[in-house]
């Protein structure tokens, strides 16, 4: 639209692809501000792509003006041009053979009580359209095929609503009661949005004070014997750090979703980072283990958030859920479950009877302790932040003790890995190289590996949802490749923990500006190690 967007993002734009340009924004005073010496739709500086210089301010002008020659006009020129991004849609819909008839309906909900908007927006519009249709400098239309999807129902989802939905339907399947808790943080805050219109269903919503407090209600909803969740950024998961921490010492289950932003302090609130993974694994004071997933798509939000509650009720513990920007607001199509296929999650409640009393600590095959439900007769039993004594949940300053307790939490979620699935591999189970990654790096990863296969070349990719503990695989995929490189939106925090795990010598590709990874970006890396090795 100008010559500043541009400079921007031609960088975005592959060898060979269309560029539109609206030519009326391309005078002098505006390439001045953008710092362009010479012309660029005229110095040959954009060969290589094919061009479409349309005079969109103009022509978006001659649509939108009022046709009653001599009648005051309706619309200001400022609010005229507002809509050339409705003419340029237009001719977007017409290059892609998309239907207007969506966006016109849209329009007409949106401008419902401004007529005079409506009319120009919906003009707007269809002469964008209709200009891609009958110019003879406008490339060919661009076919986009039908996806190959599962049979089902689908509903286009944003990653926050997917988080939403599945922390419902985990509670519903369950049958506990769920609490969600949050203090507003972009870009978290409209899980809590998504939550409070689904009372319906049993949903309780409580915004908070602070991030201390949203935390401590959710540990106090899982004391109750329900479900506790809450939903933060970067900033707000160090303020929830200690209350974390009861949560593990309490050994009770409780949902703690982190959509990623840049950093640190206030840093990027709109930006989308992978930088908080040390945080989730490692940012609380004492030996604090906590199991962390991370999901892939807007979509896979829910299905690991779900999960997140399967494995928080079954092994006792708080998971952490990150997530990131890109994944919270970008959407995609996704097939609603039917119920009944969903995981069971089992809630297991102690009983009590005998001569023996109840046992707070005392722990199954898999260390996992009981979840008793307070106020429920002969199942007393002290809580806190205390170090609890074995069995007794008494508190104890014993050494002994402690060192077998920290001992213990430690290797209860270590034996989760034993309740996940394994370490898949896409491509090859053997190679020059494997791509790791983890989060919302998976679209741009997978399209550059595949890329990279149909050119011939032997590389694999894996991507990890579960973070601690990793699939029990982890260390026999990661030695069947010559290399391992590892794309990450942060300065190589996966990388830093595969190299000190499993003592492999991994490759990163690390990016921490606020943006997502082009497909471009990984496949030359992939050239460029496959290249280097060879």
């Amino acid at each position: 639209m100008n010559p500043a967007a541009l400079k921007t993002h031609l960088k975005d734009l592959d060898s060979g692809g269309i560029l539109i340009v609206n030519r009326d924004a391309f005078h002098l005073a505006e390439l001045a501000k953008a710092g362009y010496i010479t012309d660029p739709l005229q110095d040959g500086s954009l060969r290589g792509r094919r061009l479409l210089a349309a005079p969109i301010t103009t022509l978006n002008r001659e649509a939108v003006a009022d046709r009653h020659p001599g009648s005051p006009p309706l619309l200001s020129q400022r609010e005229v041009d507002r809509c050339k991004n409705f003419f340029a849609l237009g001719l977007v819909y017409w290059l892609f053979e998309r239907p207007l008839e969506q966006t016109l309906d849209w329009i007409k909900d949106k401008f419902a009580r401004n007529p005079a908007v409506l009319e120009a927006n919906r003009r707007a519009l269809t002469a964008g359209y209709h200009y891609g249709e009958t110019t003879e400098a406008m490339p060919a239309a661009v076919r986009v095929t039908h996806a190959p999807l599962p049979a089902g129902r689908y509903r286009t989802v944003t990653g926050n609503e997917a988080l939403a939905l599945g922390l419902v339907a985990a509670a519903r399947t369950s049958g506990l009661p769920l609490l969600y808790a949050a203090y507003p943080i972009a870009p978290a805050s409209n899980v809590l949005h998504r939550l409070a219109e689904l009372k319906r269903y049993g949903v309780r919503t409580f915004q908070a004070e602070d991030e201390i407090a949203a935390m401590g209600a959710a540990v106090g909803a899982a004391f109750g014997g329900g479900l506790g969740a809450t939903a933060t950024s970067g900033p707000g998961l160090s303020l929830k750090s200690e209350a974390i921490g009861l949560a593990v010492m309490a050994e009770l289950p409780v949902i703690v979703i982190d959509v990623q932003r840049g950093g640190p302090s206030l840093g990027l609130p709109t930006k989308t980072e992978q930088t908080d993974l040390f945080q989730a694994l490692y940012g609380r004071h004492g030996e604090c283990p906590a199991a962390v997933l991370a999901a892939q798509s807007p979509a896979d939000c829910f299905a690991t958030v779900y999960e997140a509650v399967r494995l928080a009720v079954a092994h006792m513990t708080p998971v952490l859920v990150l997530s990131d920007g890109c994944l919270a607001v970008g959407a995609e199509p996704w097939r609603i479950p039917d119920p009944a296929d969903l995981p069971p999650i089992p809630v297991r409640r102690p009983t009590a009877g005998g001569d023996a009393p109840f046992q707070p600590y005392q722990r199954d095959e898999r260390h996992v302790r009981p979840w008793a439900v307070p106020g429920a007769p002969g199942l007393e039993h002290r809580i806190g932040g205390l170090e609890k004594e074995d069995g007794t949940g008494a508190v104890s300053y014993d050494p002994l003790n402690h060192e077998r307790m920290v001992r213990t939490r430690a290797e209860k979620i270590a034996r989760i890995a034993d309740d996940i699935p394994e370490l898949a591999v896409d491509g090859p189970t053997e190679g020059d190289l494997l791509v790791v990654g983890w989060g919302g790096t998976f679209g741009a990863i997978a399209t550059a590996v595949r890329r990279a296969q149909t050119a011939g070349l032997s590389v694999a990719h894996a991507h990890f949802r579960y973070l601690n503990p990793m699939p029990r695989n982890t260390s026999d995929v990661l030695g069947r490749y010559k290399k391992v490189l590892v794309p990450e939106l942060n300065t190589g925090q996966l990388r830093r923990l595969l190299r000190s795990e499993y003592l492999i010598d991994a490759v990163g590709l690390n990016k921490v500006q606020g943006r997502p990874f082009l497909v471009h970006e990984i496949e030359e890396k992939i050239r460029q190690v496959i290249n280097t090795d060879n």
